[in-house]
């Protein structure tokens, strides 16, 4: 805990599927002015990875810095404690905005600590529309696209304005005003804040305003092309160059769409007159696929391309920095505690980052372990819940390799990502010395972190999920 803390405030900002090159900091081909600002500005971890492939594997470490199934089994953080609580407990204001993905609603516990919580997910009304349609953001996005043209000129008509200029598909203006309204109600008090927003409007499918498709590509994407790309997604079908392409522009167009959506928020931390005395963390909870192992979206794997994410922490005053050492997200909870001067929970996993951004020191060489849980194929539905829906995947990256076993089969894989940046290379197949000695030591870190896992039971009582839970995470291809 630090004696004189840098900050007194939190503003943790999580983005679903967010890959680390899809921002300008990372791959300087990108453009995402308002993370690159970030970036620039406070501590960027070069080397960041999720814990998992999808939201409830990564999202215990990121709020409970602990990891998924660890002791009881269970995708949620109920058996854990959360950074919210800690800091609710020594008298933080909080609150939580998720923009409805359902895994992270109250009924896995990521309210807790929460002062004001809304994921967004059972306010859809009871009606035929509000249970199968608004809980559908693939049909209401596309709503939004086929009717553009006819809002538009009934807009003209009617000489009207709208601050909404496209439909809240993804939640994000539901999620950005009521986070809006917390900051504005804090600029009213001297108490201190935790402010957690998550966006999905980078999550499939990728819908973006036609304003950010404009400031990404040159190419008209029409609404049969726009169509095509989603079809071939939402069936896990192999795609060709060009539909791949149309793709990866619509996926960086609704990077760009967050992007702009963090920078509002901002703006208003600065109008309340708390810009400077707030830290902002954001992080992406794991990557996306376009095809660089052979599938797209985040299907069970434990590739850079799903595990690279953004990490970047700005504190106001710090000094810029690049950090190269590999880190892993359960570091967030306990970084973020000792940034406002609360000490961290001892059960939390991670290790506190603050000397690194505050001081420069390197980070502590630890390991970063990731899993996943896979069925008899890659897009097998349901997805995974539990440890009991398929064969346990455990990844360990440690400085330039990455090593990944499957548990059940003893399959194993490793990648020197020096020589192998995107991991197609599996030197465990004829391994020289060297390389089975590390193969030997990162397979008994995989060994003694499946110990501390449940045996699967019941995933935080996945049956009793109400219906709007279950239409949503239906909606997200979480079936």
């Amino acid at each position: 805990m630090t004696d004189t803390p840098p900050v007194s405030n939190v503003l943790l900002v999580t983005v679903d599927s967010l890959r680390a090159d899809a921002l300008g900091a990372y791959d300087p081909d990108r453009r995402t002015p308002i993370m690159d600002e970030l970036a620039a500005d406070g501590t960027l971890f070069e080397h960041a990875y999720a814990t998992g492939n999808w939201t409830p594997f990564s999202f215990p470490s990121m709020l409970a810095s602990r990891h998924v199934f660890e002791g009881d089994g269970s995708i949620g953080v109920d058996a854990g404690t959360t950074l919210a609580s800690v800091l609710s407990e020594a008298g933080f204001d909080t609150a939580g905005f998720n923009a409805a993905n359902g895994f992270l609603s109250s009924h896995w516990g990521y309210d807790a600590g929460f002062d004001e919580f809304d994921s967004f997910v059972a306010n859809v009304g009871d009606g035929l529309y509000g249970r199968y349609l608004a809980t559908h953001p693939t049909v209401e996005a596309w709503l939004q696209v086929a009717t553009a043209p006819f809002r538009r000129v009934g807009k003209v008509v009617r000489r009207q304005t709208d601050d909404r200029p496209f439909l809240d598909t993804a939640r994000m203006f539901d999620v950005e005003h009521a986070a809006t309204d917390f900051l504005e109600d804090a600029g009213e008090d001297d108490d201190p804040f935790f402010l957690w927003v998550h966006y999905m409007d980078v999550h499939t499918p990728y819908v973006p305003a036609k304003r950010y498709v404009k400031e990404v590509t040159d190419s008209r994407l029409g609404l049969h092309r726009k169509l095509l790309a989603h079809t071939y997604t939402g069936l896990g079908w192999e795609v060709g160059d060009r539909t791949l392409e149309d793709l990866r522009t619509l996926y960086q167009a609704t990077v760009r769409q967050v992007d702009a959506s963090i920078g509002r928020l901002l703006d208003t931390l600065d109008v309340v007159g708390h810009a400077d005395d707030t830290a902002v963390v954001l992080a992406g909870d794991h990557g996306e696929e376009f095809q660089e192992h052979g599938h797209l979206s985040h299907y069970p794997k434990l590739y850079d391309e799903l595990m690279h994410v953004p990490y970047i922490v700005d504190v106001p005053g710090a000094e810029s920095r690049r950090i190269e050492q590999q880190v892993g997200l359960d570091t967030i909870p306990p970084t973020a505690a000792e940034l406002v001067g609360v000490e961290g929970h001892p059960d939390w996993r991670g290790t506190s980052l603050v000397p690194t951004i505050l001081d420069g020191e390197t980070p502590p060489n630890e390991p970063v372990i990731s899993v996943t849980v896979r069925g008899e194929t890659v897009t097998t539905q349901p997805i995974p819940r539990t440890l009991d829906d398929g064969d346990l995947l455990v990844s360990v990256r440690d400085g330039p390799w990455t090593y990944i076993e499957n548990v059940e089969t003893g399959e194993t894989e490793l990648y020197d990502r020096r020589a192998d940046p995107t991991q197609q290379t599996n030197l465990a197949d004829d391994p020289t010395p060297e390389q089975r000695d590390v193969i030997d030591r990162l397979a008994s870190i995989a060994e003694a972190h499946v110990t501390t896992l449940g045996d699967g039971g019941d995933a935080a009582g996945d049956d009793e999920v109400d219906d709007a839970v279950e239409a949503r995470l239906t909606a997200l291809g979480y079936q």
